[in-house]
């Protein structure tokens, strides 16, 4: 699965010209054919809108929307076990190199103990 992560997000900043090479077109035309039907479909409606069509996930996060991602779709990204899309945007993801496991939050600590409450003395009536 990497391998294809890879050849979209090549493919992707060639088409976008992030990266310059001399022989674009047929380096596209290589990636394309590398690529399987269905997954060039989607990724061209989203490039036909706009949007880019793959994106990166840093700190558990779609950097094309923003949005949190679930802890089973980051978990299925670094095993690399299926291709995943943001469940917000429908952009393809991939970490990218020198992502490790999520980043857990500081643990929480437990709340501080209440203070004891003073009694009020007896209001004195004369």
């Amino acid at each position: 699965m990497n391998d294809l992560l890879t050849n979209l997000a090549k493919l992707q900043a060639l088409e976008l010209k992030e990266i310059k090479e001399k022989n674009a077109a047929a380096l596209i035309q290589e990636l394309r054919a590398q690529i399987p039907a269905q997954i060039l479909a989607h990724y061209d409606r989203l490039m036909a809108r706009g949007k880019k069509g793959i994106t990166a996930v840093r700190n558990q996060v779609c950097a094309g929307c923003h949005m949190r991602l679930p802890t089973a779709v980051i978990m299925t990204l670094l095993h690399e076990q299926d291709i995943q899309l943001c469940d917000n945007c429908g952009r393809y993801l991939y970490l990218p190199d020198g992502e490790g496991a999520p980043v857990a939050g500081p643990a929480a600590e437990p709340p501080p103990a209440p203070k004891p409450r003073r009694k009020r003395a007896a209001a004195k009536t004369s």
